[in-house]
């Protein structure tokens, strides 16, 4: 009888025991799992980049006193360009403001026979150049949209010569000063590079220039208007820290 409630009494205690150690062992809570990074790509910083593409320069030509005054007509002076450009860009949630400096090397050229003296063509050629601009754009992450506008320089040579191809004037070198608005488009397709397509229209003051013959004497005057316009394809390194990631 004894043995018996000894028995009983350790049953007893065992289904006392059972609910604490059910307790003890219950499912751990449900941990919500962390949200996805999502990278912001940000296009402060200085950069570097070389470009190249096509240009073509728009040239009138009108004879002016004391010579024979009256047009001579116009010519478009094309051709292709290589260059560089080096800047900073500052960006402000999805604005984006920049400073740049390009320039670039250039091979558009052109004639026209002139319309007051048919014996002769008018060349244009126009070696080089520089941009110098302020930027705003658009960011929609790693693609940035932007306008330009600034400060635009050319070299420039002008000649006249015979049908036939003999040089009758000159004029030397030449550096014209105007302005110049563009826009582009600019694809960052790693932390540091981005690639990009440019379209620039430049507007050059108007000059008039004396030619002479190769012998030094007065041939002809001349005053030319000169329009510009550029589509370039760029690529660009920036220097700084890579895209910010965020929550």
């Amino acid at each position: 009888m004894k043995k018996v409630l000894l028995v009983t009494a350790s049953l007893i205690a065992l289904g006392a025991a059972a609910p604490a150690v059910a307790a003890d062992l219950a499912a751990r809570p449900y941990t919500k799992a962390p949200p996805m990074v999502a990278a912001v790509y940000d296009w402060t910083g200085f950069y570097i980049g070389a470009n190249g593409g096509w240009g073509s320069s728009r040239n009138s030509w009108d004879s002016v006193a004391p010579f024979l005054v009256g047009p001579e007509g116009s010519h478009d002076a094309t051709g292709g360009t290589v260059g560089g450009q080096v800047g900073y860009r500052w960006q402000a949630g999805t604005w984006v403001f920049g400073l740049e400096a390009q320039g670039n090397w250039a091979d558009f050229s052109g004639s026209n026979t002139s319309l007051a003296f048919p014996g002769f063509r008018n060349h244009s050629k126009i070696d080089a150049f520089g941009l110098f601009t302020g930027q705003v754009g658009y960011a929609v992450n790693n693609v940035l949209l932007y306008v330009k506008g600034g400060a635009a320089v050319t070299s420039d040579s002008y000649r006249i010569n015979t049908v036939g191809g003999a040089l009758a004037g000159v004029t030397g070198d030449d550096t014209r000063w105007g302005g110049t608005v563009g826009v582009g488009l600019e694809y960052a397709f790693a932390p540091n590079w981005s690639v990009g397509v440019e379209y620039d229209h430049l507007f050059m003051q108007d000059r008039t220039y004396n030619f002479t013959t190769p012998g030094g004497l007065a041939f002809g005057a001349d005053r030319i208007r000169q329009d510009v316009d550029l589509v370039t394809a760029r690529i660009n390194y920036r220097f700084g820290g890579p895209v910010i990631a965020k929550y």
